[in-house]
């Protein structure tokens, strides 16, 4: 019987490598088929694939069998409780879908979309929260999650029958939808999150369970897997079908590992965002405007209506720059997180 770290490293790998390969599939095939978009941050507006989510949705998925498949054979003793890892799996991919869906949605002609022209469309905006509560299901009808949960500030609150009915469906709602949001500039949303399912594997190991160890684990390789290729100057454009996928995985590892009240804390910088956008009703970009010398300015002035709009004002920046001051203020949160923790008050 291998050592108990097997069951951890073993998916990971399978993960990160499956991940890799589908995305260097990917990046051709999704040319072929016409998912492409327009990359407006850099001069000559390349035109590059896109939906990446849908080769990290499938690594995720991989890595979670490779781990079931591993007790099934004994390669290493199943510790993971295998009826709440096929539900996330389900959940992901379903809600990976959704975005997969809205990047399909490519016209021959330039629109506009979100104050810019593109070529593609998306869906309508009402169908984004019934769709992606869809996803929600698996998780509802496994009854993920304990409905006792440490808030912040708060202490213990029961929630009862509310809790797999209608906290986890608002969860993965709000989560889904929020971290697609933000994700226009090379890596923003890659490295962000990254940072953050890395806090939640920490976290997990420390405090939590082994099956929120496993899907961090699973999870932060996949987004490892994807971020070689989304780092400046993307390769790949992640597209709705990461963004939402990604922030389905994030929301239903933390309940399946009992990390609500962390994540409500780490999560905190797209609770903002979405405020945000919610301020000029989800019609603004988080994007700049491009100047000769590379850098970029916010596109409404002193209006804030992103975290990159405020990134943007503090001085102009180069792609590679806004994302990572926003990688910076996603790990203050994790490691106020991990503080509020320490100090007993998660």
């Amino acid at each position: 019987m291998a050592g108990l770290h097997l069951t951890l490293l073993i998916p990971a790998v399978v993960t990160f490598v499956m991940t890799v390969v589908a995305i260097m599939f990917a990046r051709y095939y999704m040319v072929e088929i016409g998912v492409t978009t327009i990359d407006h941050n850099k001069k000559r507006h390349p035109i590059l694939p896109t939906s990446g989510g849908v080769a990290v949705a499938f690594g995720f998925a991989m890595g979670v069998l490779a781990y079931i498949f591993g007790g099934s054979f004994n390669v290493y003793y199943p510790i993971a409780d295998q009826y709440f890892l096929f539900a996330t799996v389900l959940s992901v991919l379903m809600i990976a879908f959704v975005g997969f869906l809205d990047d399909l949605n490519v016209k021959k002609v330039m629109v506009k979309s979100t104050d810019m022209m593109d070529y593609r469309k998306g869906l309508k905006q009402w169908h984004k929260p019934l769709f992606t509560l869809i996803g929600a299901i698996p998780l509802m009808a496994i009854n993920a999650g304990v409905s006792t949960i440490a808030m912040p500030f708060l202490g213990a609150v029961n929630f009862g029958i509310l809790y797999p009915l209608l906290i986890v469906p608002l969860a993965v709602i709000f989560a889904a939808n929020a971290f697609n949001l933000l994700g226009g500039f090379d890596a923003i949303a890659s490295g962000s999150s990254l940072i953050l399912s890395l806090g939640m594997l920490i976290y997990s190991i420390v405090y939590g369970n082994y099956n929120g160890t496993l899907l961090s684990a699973v999870l932060f390789a996949a987004i490892l897997g994807f971020f070689i290729f989304d780092r400046y100057p993307a390769k790949i454009i992640n597209g709705d079908s990461f963004t939402y996928g990604v922030g389905a995985a994030i929301v239903a590892t933390a309940i399946i590992g009992n990390m609500e009240a962390f994540l409500l804390i780490a999560f905190v910088p797209w609770i903002i965002e979405f405020v945000l956008h919610l301020r000029k009703k989800f019609q603004s970009t988080d994007l700049g405007k491009l100047q000769n010398d590379g850098t970029f300015v916010a596109p409404y002035g002193k209006r804030i209506y992103s975290w990159t709009h405020f990134i943007m004002n503090l001085r102009p920046m180069k792609e590679w720059e806004v994302s990572a001051t926003f990688w910076a203020i996603e790990a203050l949160f994790v490691l106020l997180a991990f503080g509020l923790k320490i100090a007993g008050l998660l």
